[in-house]
């Protein structure tokens, strides 16, 4: 059975193929070369990816995504599509679910909505409760740098608290929204926002994410 990390992976690999090497994103002063290097880094190049998280390492990947930003587009799009390496965590089905279902949604949004046509996505319910399930897990870290208390709730009224404080903003929307707005694509989410003004201003302008 195909998984949602698989699937979204497919996706990627074909909205970065259509839209072309030089595509804009949602991800500030990345195309869409910049981004597939930055997913094949990401789950090939351990080494390199610890950058993301750890300072010492940033320099490494920066010199590894250039490096892999100067191969040919249809190549970093297919290792994309084909997958890491058979000895790779990410090879595992189990660690490619939690680490890459919503890495690649996010990172799909990212190409479609940079795009000036792009359309609303309807995602089906069982994806959508597991992109829920995974915010819950989140919600407090990709809130952490939130400048005000900020609590997310989906339509049927179940919430999730991002961060404790006030003054409150509660932000309201599917699941893939609330996802794409807790993941610092906040002026890209499609959701609606309650709470003081002045709050809600310094919130859609917040460091969101990882």
């Amino acid at each position: 059975m195909s998984t949602h990390a698989k699937r979204e992976r497919l996706l990627l690999a074909d909205l970065l193929e259509a839209a072309g090497p030089q595509a804009p994103t949602l991800c500030e002063g990345w195309t869409c070369r910049e981004l597939a290097a930055h997913v094949v880094v990401r789950e090939r190049r351990p080494d390199a990816a610890g950058g993301l998280v750890l300072k010492v390492l940033k320099d490494r990947l920066d010199r590894t995504m250039a490096e892999y930003a100067a191969k040919p587009y249809e190549e970093l799009v297919q290792l994309i599509r084909t997958g890491p390496p058979k000895l790779s965590p990410y090879a595992l089905k189990q660690v490619d679910e939690a680490a890459n279902a919503v890495e690649f949604y996010v990172h799909a949004e990212d190409v479609r909505r940079a795009q000036p046509d792009w359309s609303p996505r309807e995602l089906d319910p069982v994806f959508s409760d597991a992109l829920w399930s995974r915010l819950e897990k989140l919600a407090r870290l990709t809130g952490r740098r939130s400048p005000v208390g900020l609590v997310l709730r989906r339509p049927d009224g179940r919430t999730a608290v991002a961060r404790k404080g006030v003054p409150v903003v509660t932000v309201t929307g599917e699941p893939g929204e609330l996802t794409l707005f807790c993941f610092g694509r906040q002026a890209a989410a499609q959701v609606d926002l309650e709470g003081e003004k002045e709050a809600v201003s310094r919130l859609t302008v917040a460091q969101l994410g990882l």
